[in-house]
């Protein structure tokens, strides 16, 4: 991941709240779980780690993006911010954008078509008229 990526990554999640939080049992199997289908539904989300977990929050870090695949954005204090890319929604976008452009090819060529018509009737006004 570049620096350009992670800051703009860090942005995103300036806005996020956390929708895990990890405790006095730590991590378990069924959070591991839940974070992964998280990381899959989102791509980016935001983890608390409460007062009463005795783990270092940067070891949690690693121990969680190891499990589930994901990348470290940041870690500040008692949040940790994951990414992983989910390449179904990747292409999902891709084809979108592709689509959103075919449109605007066809309005500027019907605009343009449009305009060549409307001069044609013009020019043939103007010999009617003379």
């Amino acid at each position: 991941m570049t620096s350009k990526q992670r800051t703009e990554l860090k942005s995103q999640a300036m806005k996020l709240d956390s929708i895990f939080q990890i405790g006095k049992s730590s991590l378990t199997p069924q959070s591991i779980e839940a974070i992964r289908a998280a990381l899959k539904a989102r791509e980016l989300i935001k983890i608390n780690v409460l007062k009463n977990c005795d783990d270092d929050t940067n070891e949690l870090a690693k121990l969680i993006a190891e499990r589930t695949g994901a990348e470290v954005v940041q870690v500040i204090g008692k949040k940790i911010i994951l990414y992983k890319q989910n390449m179904q929604k990747l292409e999902k976008r891709r084809l979108a954008e592709k689509r959103a452009e075919k449109k605007k090819e066809i309005k500027r060529g019907t605009k343009s078509e449009w305009t060549r018509a409307d001069s044609m009737r013009k020019k043939n006004q103007v010999k009617k008229n003379k």
